[in-house]
């Protein structure tokens, strides 16, 4: 089995980025530009290495390799945007890794790439992309071209030597579990082992609500691999588990005038197999409040009229300042009762949420996170 953290070492221990992978310091897929580029490189790679695994390490500076991290993505589905952009999709995986001198909420994201021996190319416009382009990797650069040679395969045998390397061993699993224990020693950290081979940690603030019992601050690493599977500040979370398989409920809390529910938002099954081989599935839960049109259109409008004066720099008042909190949730609202406009308003209030608080701007993500599985589920 990989270990997930020493692959990424071994990768950049290649300075520059070739032809069977790359490194960013970050992506964002929630705007069309990004998504673009993101899909690109992911054609590119897929494109020259059709006999090999590639990867996009996300994360780290461009000129000395120094890992900085990013957030938490938890999108399992990013295959269905691939699937939904490219034609002979390969297969994607998009992996969260923890480093120990990273802060709790930043990983390096790890994307492995799996071929399919097809050529791949975009089924459809995007930003200024055309349906139908090929990429190809030219050095460290994806770049459109014309198909019309065989592709060779020139990577196979670094990249099996680089996975090769990377292989986990007893030391490093028990490494992890006491690395582990000891960071979340605040959060009753448990350890299982599943299947006598896999090793998984996982802690959590429990609190039993009407002989429920939920988890709050809830961290869950997978340690053979050195695979963070869930991370959250916010959620509420369901734990169970048996001999085969560990179950995760992940709840959310929306509601407006500070009367909040809690929704089932998604949920997340780790399969443990005897042949030392897992799976995860996942399975979108949710299912969207229904409000009032004419109390959303009230809190619409209100919402506006906060953006702009963030935008023109205006203070806001005591109970803007309250309303500012739940803004990102209600336009969240909105837009799940029909309001279409509405995350169009809450993108354009990202640079001023960012700016304005570190609480506000989380809360912004969460909307985001939220929406990203909805929509592409």
């Amino acid at each position: 089995m990989i270990n997930k953290r020493l692959l990424i070492k071994n990768l950049l221990a290649h300075n520059d980025e070739n032809s069977f992978y790359d490194k960013k310091r970050k992506v964002d897929i929630s705007f069309k530009e990004g998504k673009a580029k993101f899909l690109k490189h992911i054609c590119a790679l897929s494109n020259s290495n059709p006999k090999n695994n590639s990867y996009i390490v996300i994360g780290v500076e461009d000129e000395d390799n120094k890992i900085i991290g990013v957030n938490f993505f938890d999108d399992s589905k990013i295959q269905n945007l691939i699937n939904a952009y490219l034609t002979n999709p390969p297969i994607v995986q998009y992996e969260n890794i923890p480093f120990p001198h990273l802060p709790d909420d930043k990983v390096v994201g790890l994307v492995t790439i799996r071929p399919t021996g097809a050529i791949t190319s975009l089924r459809k416009n995007i930003w200024k992309y055309y349906g139908g382009a090929v990429f190809f990797r030219d050095g460290s650069m994806s770049m459109p071209k014309v198909f019309d040679i065989e592709i060779k395969d020139v990577n196979s045998k670094i990249v099996q030597a680089i996975e090769s390397h990377a292989q986990n061993n007893i030391q490093y699993t028990l490494d992890g579990v006491f690395d582990f224990m000891n960071k979340r020693r605040d959060f009753n950290p448990q350890y299982m082992v599943f299947k006598e081979y896999f090793v998984l940690c996982w802690s959590g603030q429990k609190k039993v609500v009407k002989d429920e019992t939920f988890y709050s601050r809830v961290d869950i690493e997978l340690i053979n691999e050195q695979v963070r599977l869930f991370f959250s500040t916010l959620d509420e979370v369901s734990i169970s588990y048996d001999a085969d398989r560990f179950k995760i409920v992940e709840y959310v809390s929306l509601g407006l005038h500070n009367r909040n529910k809690y929704y089932k938002l998604e949920e997340t099954i780790i399969h443990f197999q005897d042949n030392a081989n897992y799976t995860i599935e996942t399975e979108l839960l949710f299912e969207p409040p229904q409000f009032d049109k004419k109390v959303l259109h009230h809190i619409y409008n209100s919402n506006n009229v906060i953006l702009e004066k963030l935008k023109n720099g205006k203070e806001l008042n005591k109970y803007e300042e309250l309303d500012l909190r739940n803004l990102p949730a209600t336009y969240l609202i909105c837009y799940l009762n029909a309001f279409e406009d509405a995350i169009s308003k809450l993108n354009e209030a990202k640079p001023y949420l960012k700016n304005y608080s570190k609480k506000v701007y989380k809360l912004y993500q969460e909307a985001i996170r939220i929406l990203r599985k909805v929509k592409y589920s």
